[in-house]
């Protein structure tokens, strides 16, 4: 098993929930003093809409599943392993809270 650097958390939105996704960012940072990352308003990498990247500690990965899943709202957070191996990070050692969207891994080799 590869070592897990750090987990990504993305929090997906659209641009009326612009917003409510800021809100749920600043949240999480306080709680969990975890670093936020810019707010894409459109699709970039991988991702299917707007995002914003949440990086989380390992250690705190299940305290923050458990309260993100009852945080979230109506809103969908992708949220997968940092281990080295995007193609494997992002198809295989993820977590999906709220609805699971397509991906575009083809920068990945998928």
């Amino acid at each position: 098993m590869a070592e897990i650097e750090s987990i990504h958390a993305h929090i997906y939105f659209d641009p009326p929930d612009l917003a409510a996704a800021q809100a749920l960012a600043r949240a999480a940072a306080e709680r969990f003093d975890l670093r936020v990352g810019r707010f894409h308003e459109k699709p970039v990498g991988p991702h299917p809409r707007g995002s914003c990247q949440l990086t989380v500690a390992p250690q705190d990965l299940g305290g923050f599943v458990g309260w993100a899943a009852q945080a979230r709202g109506g809103l969908t957070i992708f949220t997968h392993l940092e281990t080295g191996n995007d193609l494997a990070d992002h198809t295989q050692h993820v977590i999906w809270l709220g609805p699971s969207e397509p991906l575009d891994i083809a920068q990945f080799g998928g």
